[in-house]
């Protein structure tokens, strides 16, 4: 799903940005969207970034899913029943 994002550009770069995608033959969102992939490879090269080093892990929990389940059911029975009287 696409999104609008709002920033602050330099007039400069909105006019390279329009230019490029004339001469391409495309729009400016996908030059934005090009543009940033190409940065992110950039940098994860640069930096040698790994998504899943950084996230291993990530989903380990101390407690079990049992646990987790039960304890959102019932957050979710509360959150249905404090408004009514």
């Amino acid at each position: 799903m696409d999104k609008i994002l709002s920033a602050r550009v330099d007039e400069a770069t909105v006019r390279r940005i329009g230019s490029l995608a004339r001469r391409l033959h495309t729009s400016k969102k996908k030059i934005i969207e090009c543009a940033i992939d190409m940065y992110v490879s950039k940098i994860e090269e640069e930096q040698n970034l790994d998504v899943l080093d950084q996230t291993f892990g990530a989903w380990h929990r101390k407690e079990s899913a049992d646990q987790l389940v039960d304890k959102s059911r019932k957050a979710f029975r509360r959150s249905m029943t404090r408004h009514q009287k």
